[in-house]
């Protein structure tokens, strides 16, 4: 059998009891501020902490745990500061969470966002959880490894790229109106002429490379809920749909979501 069942018990445990403390760090900061979206900065350290203590506590196959924590920490790395920066540059709450939150007590938030998002973490890391415990097999299969991990690096690269798309656009947006020029009103070149949500796009791609990754072993093929949740979470919980509901009074948006593809990238129509 590939996988070391009591290994993944110790590490599914150790996982959830870091995801715990960096959410109840994280929540306690959150409501002293009054800034629940400090959620958000919270998303990739903790995957990446339970990508690493995976990687420390298992007994699989060293190069694959290594790997995917080095891959884990690098992405959640560069999210995180950009989260963080989003954070700070900002004195108002992200109306995402204000209207979602409305009327809450601090119970209630703890559940509807740090309880729920722990869950989602452990949920999404699933993958990376398995694979630590599990053997790599001699088999064809082993090649799925260095496949997932290419996937990854793939994704991660979309999203920056298009992240930094975005904030280049935002930055001469901002330098139209303060020299009282026409500003543009939608970002609809590179990658987001290909797909209206490139970034989430991206997110999506790095977790399927890593579930990818993991399933070279057998018990790891089974947790394909996990990147399926995590495309349900960009496109429908907290990412896509709501920007399109935001953005979509707007003539200039409604005309982008005519001409370019939601979320699959594909030839934007002319």
């Amino acid at each position: 059998m590939d996988l070391d069942v009591s290994n993944l018990r110790r590490v599914a445990v150790a996982s959830a009891a870091v995801v715990g403390v960096i959410q109840a760090g994280t929540a306690t900061l959150a409501l002293r501020a009054g800034r629940r979206d400090y959620a958000d900065g919270a998303w990739g350290p903790g995957l990446a902490a339970v990508a690493v203590t995976s990687a420390a506590l298992g007994t699989g196959h060293a190069g694959r745990r290594w790997a995917l924590a080095g891959a884990t920490t690098a992405w959640a790395s560069r999210l995180t500061t950009l989260m963080v920066g989003r954070l700070r540059g900002s004195e108002e709450e992200d109306e995402r969470y204000t209207d979602f939150l409305e009327g809450d007590s601090a119970p209630t938030v703890v559940a509807k966002v740090f309880l729920t998002q722990a869950v989602a973490q452990l949920l999404v890391s699933a993958p990376i959880q398995v694979a630590a415990a599990a053997r790599l097999p001699r088999s064809r299969r082993r090649w799925l490894l260095p496949a997932g991990l290419a996937v990854m690096v793939t994704g991660a690269v979309v999203e920056a790229v298009a992240d930094r798309q975005k904030a280049d656009f935002m930055a001469r947006k901002q330098a139209a109106k303060e020299r009282g020029d026409d500003a543009p009103d939608v970002l609809d070149t590179g990658l987001w002429r290909w797909s209206r949500h490139p970034n989430y796009f991206g997110d999506s791609v790095v977790w399927d490379g890593a579930w990818l990754a993991s399933a070279a072993s057998a018990p790891a093929l089974w947790t394909l809920p996990a990147p399926v949740a995590m495309s349900y979470f960009l496109v429908y919980a907290t990412g896509a749909k709501r920007t399109e509901d935001r953005m979509g009074e707007r003539p200039a948006y409604q005309d982008y979501q005519q001409r370019v593809a939601f979320f699959l990238p594909r030839p934007p129509r002319r």
